[in-house]
This record gives structure tokens, C-alpha cells and sequence, in this order.
């Protein structure tokens, strides 16, 4: 009995090595908005980081610190919201990532970032990786990134928020739009 209990044990930790080992070849480094910015701030490429910063989830973070954020926190026994799990998984980008998979730009104080809808840059930021997924010669989803729908935005606008007062999709996807002007995208996709 106790060579089985041995063998079992060491069956669930090589299984749980290579869980952890596939898991972590797939994660991909978190680069920060401030990297993002640095294309995605011009009106040629539709001024994205602009209506990010216009936009709640640029806030996010900050909000933790305001006066209905302190009230509702106060409510659920949670001394500070800016340091505890339960606010933080859904007010930062990032939250609970090994620093190894942050970049030098990252920063929580950012709030709600780009890589928390469009996935971690750290594979497909550079120009030409993203002129490559534009043509369709790379997955997106190989690189990181990931097209936001539904199922991103609800993994935070969803009842467990204690100010949760329903989520409409389409009606919130408007509202932070930030497309890439067509032409633009037209001249992302032509062959180099």
C-alpha cells in the first residue's frame, strides 16, 4: 500500500511539473501600455492609447482609492482595496503574474491595460510580427494576442463585483471603441 501511495505521489508531481512547465511556455511576457503607446498613440493608427486614457479602465486602479471604493470595501471586511486580490485580479492588468512575465514598462498603476483585453504583447508588439498576423501568416493567438469578445470582458464585469449592475456587451463595447482607421489596416495587410 505504501509503494503505491509512493508511486502515486510522484505520478501527481511529475504531472503536476509538466502542467506547470506547459503553462509557463505558453504565458507570455506583459509589456505594460506604455510600450503599446508608442505606436498606438498616433491618429494615423487611430489614437488608441489616447481613448484608453479618456477611457474607465485607465482609471481602474486609481478608482480603488475613491471614497465609494473605501465604503464598499469597508462593507466586505477589506482594509485597503489597492493591495488585496479581491479587488486587484479585475482592477490591473496582470494581477497574480510572475514578475518574470512583467516587462520594464509594466505597471499595475495603470489600471486596466491593453494586454487585459488584447492579451500579452510581449510576443507580437514588434511591427513586423503584427504585419505578419495582419496577413495571416502568424496565429494570433501563437503570439498572444487575442481579439477581444464577451467572454474577456465578463471574466471581470460579472456579479462578483460588488457594484455590479448588469453588463451589456454591445452597448459597453461602443463606448470604448478603438479601432484602427481602414486604411491603415489596408496597408498592415499588403505583402512587404
Amino acid at each position: 500500500m505504501k509503494r503505491y501511495g509512493i508511486f502515486t505521489l510522484i505520478l501527481l508531481f511529475l504531472t503536476g511539473a509538466s502542467i506547470f512547465a506547459q503553462k509557463s511556455e505558453a504565458q507570455h511576457k506583459f509589456m505594460g501600455v506604455k510600450k503599446c503607446k508608442t505606436c498606438h498613440k498616433k491618429p494615423v493608427q487611430g489614437e488608441q492609447y489616447k481613448k484608453w486614457l479618456d477611457g474607465p479602465h485607465a482609471k481602474a486602479y486609481k478608482t480603488l482609492a475613491g471614497e465609494k471604493a473605501l465604503k464598499i470595501s469597508k462593507e466586505k471586511g477589506i482594509d485597503n482595496p489597492q493591495t488585496s486580490e479581491k479587488c486587484l485580479k479585475c482592477h490591473v492588468t496582470a494581477f497574480g503574474v510572475d514578475a518574470a512575465f512583467l516587462g520594464k514598462k509594466y505597471d499595475m498603476k495603470d489600471g486596466v491595460g491593453c494586454e487585459s483585453c488584447h492579451g500579452a504583447g510581449g510576443d507580437y508588439y514588434k511591427k513586423k510580427t503584427m504585419k505578419a498576423i495582419a496577413r495571416g501568416e502568424i496565429e494570433p493567438a501563437s503570439k498572444g494576442l487575442t481579439l477581444p469578445d464577451e467572454k474577456v470582458c465578463t471574466r471581470c464585469h460579472n456579479d462578483e463585483s460588488p457594484s455590479f449592475k448588469g453588463f451589456d456587451f454591445e452597448e459597453a463595447k461602443e463606448k470604448i471603441a478603438h479601432p484602427m482607421p481602414a486604411e491603415r489596416k489596408a496597408k498592415y495587410k499588403k505583402a512587404e
